[in-house]
């Protein structure tokens, strides 16, 4: 019987720091291995990552991405590796964040990280995220950009910077190394390569982002001439309608931000669900709670229900069977509520708290009821200082 796992053979290589790598017939494949990608494997193996470069830059790579909550997330960690793993000694790698930014930018690879606190993802202006880069390219003459291609705001931007620059173009980049980019054409039956063009969007997964070294993470707020440069004269061709606030328990779990899943663990439903309420938090659940009947089925998170993408996921009571974890493998963030340290969940997750899940559920309802309470004292004693100074100023 062959066991070997049926592969694409048009399937690209994936960057790495070995080089360019992919699975055939079963055995590793790579290519372009060279001198400097060896010396990169050597570093890997030691404790303290070396820098990646010490030398004065004669080039610039420069990456741009929108960042939520203050991290970038993993295409665009994807995108800012890829800069870092085809740059020589003499390039800098310039991470251009679009929002505020509270990553370790030198782990990720950026040598100088630029960060634009005013741009909120949030908001649809995106014409401030074009003069914004526009900015950047000027201060900094990039030889290549890179951005994520994605449907939050990077694609977008990268295909009006090309436009306006009429700068050429790469888009749905699968493959990428120091001297080409391939995208898939024909249906996806071929692949198409060029050499680097002056922009090139990323699409996910063409990159490992784990690096063998850092970049120097130097921390810049702010860019010459922006918001300066921007045209402030034009009247804008589209309004932002802002943001809706809906009922976290009426989103599609496939589409919610943040989930509280409960599993066997969990007995009181009611209070489970008031601390969803409190933290505006969609409700999931695993396959055991589900067929006890203490959630309808369209709550059930794993292979034999939804898969999940949340930034938050929290498990109260899971154990985390392999069809769960199956369902909440994309999740950027787990946080495990289980009495069992060593139950399979506590490997998946980033953090696990080892305590019982009811009492977890009641302080947690507590805390956030508490910090509420007291931001709207703040947002209240902030309004009324306002209005005793405006009618200072009217005396």
């Amino acid at each position: 019987m062959n066991d070997i796992k049926r592969i694409d053979p048009r399937r690209p290589f994936t960057i790495t720091a070995e080089g360019l790598k992919r699975i055939t017939l079963g055995a590793l494949a790579q290519s372009g291995m060279t001198q400097t990608h060896a010396s990169m494997t050597a570093m890997r193996h030691t404790h303290a990552k070396a820098r990646r470069t010490t030398t004065a830059p004669q080039r610039t790579f420069v990456v741009a991405a929108h960042t939520d909550r203050g991290t970038l997330d993993d295409h665009a960690h994807q995108v800012l590796a890829a800069a870092a793993l085809i740059a020589d000694a003499a390039t800098q790698v310039v991470l251009l964040a679009l929002g505020e930014f509270n990553e370790d930018a030198a782990t990720l690879g950026a040598d100088t990280v630029v960060v634009l606190r005013e741009i909120d993802r949030r908001e649809f202006d995106p014409a401030a995220a074009l003069h914004a880069l526009l900015a950047c390219v000027a201060a900094y003459s990039p030889a290549h950009l890179f951005l994520p291609d994605n449907a939050t705001g990077d694609g977008d931007l990268g295909r009006r910077y090309a436009a306006r620059a009429n700068a050429s173009i790469a888009t749905h980049v699968v493959e990428i190394d120091a001297t080409h980019v391939a995208s898939y054409v024909q249906s996806n039956r071929a692949l198409a390569s060029r050499a680097l063009p002056d922009v090139i969007l990323l699409a996910p997964g063409a990159v490992d982002p784990k690096l063998p070294f850092v970049g120097a993470g130097e921390r810049v707020d702010g860019l010459p001439g922006w918001p300066a440069m921007a045209d402030t004269t034009a009247a804008p061709s589209y309004r932002d309608l802002g943001v809706e606030a809906a009922d976290a328990a009426q989103v599609a779990l496939e589409e919610a931000d943040f989930i509280v899943s409960a599993g066997n663990g969990v007995s009181d439903v009611r209070a489970f669900e008031e601390l969803a309420r409190t933290l505006g938090a969609a409700i999931g659940a695993s396959r055991v709670a589900v067929d006890d009947g203490k959630f309808t089925r369209d709550k059930q998170i794993g292979a034999t229900g939804k898969t999940v993408e949340a930034s938050v996921y929290i498990a109260f009571g899971i154990s985390g069977a392999v069809q769960h974890l199956q369902g909440i493998k994309d999740c950027r963030h787990v946080i495990a509520v289980n009495l069992d340290a060593s139950a399979p969940i506590a490997k998946r997750a980033n953090l696990t708290i080892v305590a019982d899940a009811q009492e977890t559920i009641a302080a947690l309802t507590d805390a956030a009821t508490a910090a509420r309470i007291a931001r709207a004292h703040r947002e209240a004693g902030d309004a009324a200082d306002t209005v005793v100074a405006s009618e200072g100023a009217l005396v």
